[in-house]
């Protein structure tokens, strides 16, 4: 179980490194055209560092197997989680809202930097954090799972 939780950690920080990639990517606050996001960069910023920061302490909690870091790892997974959920309510309001251009032939729809991120890859990500979740607390509140 440890490993496959150290796994799933892993794929998950890489597929939402990818979607930050994209944020980043399209986020420019000073364009004259830019719209306006619906994440507040401290809510993505903390969820990303967060995320890492469990993995290592997860990473740490694997090799020495001190109880105490499992229990700070679940209390990050949750700020994390929690994060997480905020930002999926937000980015579903922007992703299901249509695009109006108007009539105008050369005129470039404005939309959120969020509004780009691949659903595939949101989805990956959600599905990979929920097993993230399930698997950690199964170690963590199962015994002789760690």
């Amino acid at each position: 179980m440890n490993a496959a939780s150290l796994f799933a950690w892993i794929a998950t920080v890489a597929v939402g490194l990818s979607l930050l990639i994209i944020f980043l990517l399209e986020y420019d606050p000073q364009a004259p055209t830019a719209a306006a996001t619906r994440l507040p960069v401290p809510v993505i910023s903390a969820h990303a560092l967060l995320g890492m920061g469990g993995l290592l302490l997860w990473g740490v909690y694997l090799l020495g197997d001190d109880e105490r870091l499992a229990w700070a790892t679940v209390a990050d997974l949750g700020i994390v989680a929690t994060l997480g959920t905020i930002m999926v309510a937000r980015w579903i309001r922007v992703y299901r809202a249509r695009v109006d251009s108007g009539p105008s032939l050369i005129r470039v729809a404005t939309v959120p930097p969020e509004r780009r991120f691949p659903l595939p890859a949101v989805v990956a990500h959600g599905m990979l954090a929920v097993t993230t979740v399930v698997l950690v607390l199964f170690t963590v509140l199962v015994p002789g799972q760690s």
